[in-house]
């Protein structure tokens, strides 16, 4: 896929749901630190907080995936019949001209994120250690 069709725009009240149905998608959920179902109203009472600090990345004016980055941790997600076609690395390289200092928390287990960052010139600089 071309990235000149890649576009990131404000994450405004339109694609609020786009952006709760992907983070509450089954093939994603797992990818995520915290792994819990938001309803309409959490999302509504999330994106009102921080709306400015999303992006939506879209294809042809559909949504296809979305980046946020609160207190410089980032938050990236492309919905499953895009990924690997280059629209989390276009939002990630998006994402940095905005937030120069963001970073990423990433579960051990999500090598395609792990993948994704380094991809984009991201390394390991610190592992944190959880008890079981």
């Amino acid at each position: 896929m071309n990235k000149e069709k890649f576009q990131l725009t404000a994450c405004t009240e339109e694609y609020w749901e786009f952006v709760r149905q992907l983070r509450n998608n089954d093939k994603v959920q797992a990818g995520f630190i915290e792994t819990k179902h938001i309803s309409k109203t959490q999302q509504k009472e999330y994106m009102n907080k921080f709306q400015g600090d999303y992006r939506v990345c879209l294809i042809e004016e559909n949504p296809v995936g979305y980046i946020g980055v609160i207190e410089d941790d980032i938050r990236i997600c492309t919905h499953p019949d895009y990924q690997k076609r280059g629209v989390g690395k276009f939002m990630l390289e998006e994402a940095y001209k905005i937030w120069p200092n963001a970073h990423a928390k990433i579960k051990e287990s999500n090598l395609a994120s792990k993948k994704l960052f380094e991809s984009a010139g991201f390394e390991v600089k610190f592992i944190i250690m959880k008890r079981k």
